[in-house]
């Protein structure tokens, strides 16, 4: 382990990789390129301090790199102990910016390096699943006053904090970046459904034509997930709670059923629900030998993997992410030790995606600043024309352009006598 007073990384020697890797992402990054150019002009966010948690990828230095261009001070840590992408974490140190991540963090590790950054007293936090929002709120209260906002990535953040909305827990703004159409409409649909199966692929190598494939859940995530493996060839199985979702699996040409069924069906299963125990010992039970499980909801909760070490009999690695768990006379294999396996085993969601999310990132910590001490102390989301101006500079960058009204239309749509 390589640090210093600014940085606690694997290996410095990885910065060089590391730097690559960031200049490729940024490549594919055109509209987030866009608010880089403009920030660095207009300095918005001079003199904040802003405090990150979220998966260090190369994808997220070049967020770090547009708010530091804007004027902002950075401080960041991981969100999870295996998405840290080692070199990007050795390259962002390289830079001079604050960072605590390695990937394989321990638990002790992981909450040292949260207080690292709160230490840092940023203006703005912006979280991947609330842990840091939450640590502040439980045990750094005195600093809430100096708080401007905060900005919240995942949909698991967005659950945990209209829970402590719903109990007046809540004590500074949270700008919920991930209910952006052009984040979960994109970044959990096309993002997930991609890199889950990604990395799956790279923990398995096995072929997804003709399995059975159990997706938990039918939010954004799940209905991404469900398509790409039935893109692959897959059949698809979908299990859900909410009534209109498990309908809209159902009109998708999935079969819809109780998890007790699934398990006895599936080959592969992926949990994408942002619950707990969605997968139990007594669903592992009755699972065929050499089922499959991953994870791709935020947090290793999912999969009741500690249920699975108990009824299990022996355990071994099998290969880099995945470990084999022998139960009775059957096996079952666990990708990623249920964490999040897109950026356990894989790289985390294409550049592409991350380019709208990350322009709503930045975005909600310009409008955060611009509205200091007008925002109330909730879930509050960004105005659709910053998510419509996030889309434009998508399609600018990718060089589409779209049809406009003509003024009749534009009349005919602002009147109401205009009939049959």
């Amino acid at each position: 382990m390589d640090s210093s007073e600014n940085y606690e990384v694997k290996d410095m020697n990885l910065a060089s990789q590391g730097q690559k890797n960031i200049e490729f992402a940024q490549s594919f990054m055109g509209a987030l390129s866009k608010v880089k150019k403009r920030f660095s002009k207009e300095k918005p966010l001079k003199g904040i301090r802003i405090g990150l948690a979220l998966h260090v990828t190369k994808e997220t230095a070049a967020l770090v790199r547009t708010l530091i261009d804007g004027g902002a001070e950075v401080a960041i840590t991981g969100c999870n102990p295996l998405s840290t992408q080692d070199d990007v974490a050795a390259a962002l140190a390289q830079d001079g910016v604050k960072v605590w991540a390695y990937k394989g963090e321990t638990k002790e590790d992981y909450y040292r390096y949260l207080r690292y950054v709160i230490n840092f007293r940023p203006h703005i936090t912006i979280d991947d699943g609330c842990d840091l929002v939450s640590e502040i709120h439980k045990e750094h209260v005195h600093l809430i006053p100096s708080i401007i906002a905060g900005c919240e990535e995942t949909t698991t953040g967005i659950i945990r904090l209209k829970a402590m909305e719903s109990d007046n827990a809540l004590k500074y703004p949270m700008i919920a970046v991930n209910d952006n159409k052009t984040k979960h409409l994109l970044d959990n649909f096309y993002g997930t459904g991609q890199s889950t199966l990604d990395g799956i692929l790279r923990a398995t190598n096995i072929l997804f034509a003709g399995k059975t494939v159990v997706v938990v859940g039918y939010g954004d995530c799940g209905k991404g997930v469900s398509s790409k493996a039935k893109g692959l060839g897959a059949n698809i199985i979908v299990v859900e709670v909410d009534n209109f979702r498990a309908l809209q699996a159902a009109m998708d040409g999935h079969r819809v059923m109780p998890m007790k069924d699934a398990a006895k069906l599936g080959d592969i299963f992926i949990t994408v629900t942002g619950n707990k125990h969605v997968i139990r010992t007594e669903h592992m039970k009755s699972m065929k030998d050499g089922a499959i499980l991953a994870n791709s909801g935020h947090f290793d909760l999912e999969i009741d993997v500690a249920g699975l070490e108990k009824i299990s009999k022996k355990k071994r690695n099998i290969r880099f992410m995945l470990d084999e768990y022998t139960i009775k006379n059957k096996k079952i294999f666990l990708c990623g030790q249920g964490r999040l396996i897109n950026l356990a085993a894989a790289e985390g969601h294409p550049s592409e995606v991350m380019d709208t999310s990350f322009c709503g990132q930045a975005l909600a910590c310009e409008y955060a600043v611009k509205h200091k001490n007008h925002l109330p102390n909730k879930v509050i989301h960004l105005p659709e024309e910053i998510d419509d101006q996030i889309a434009k500079l998508k399609l600018d960058a990718m060089e589409i352009k779209k049809e406009s009204l003509t003024k009749n239309q534009i009349n005919y749509l602002s009147s109401w006598e205009e009939g049959t």
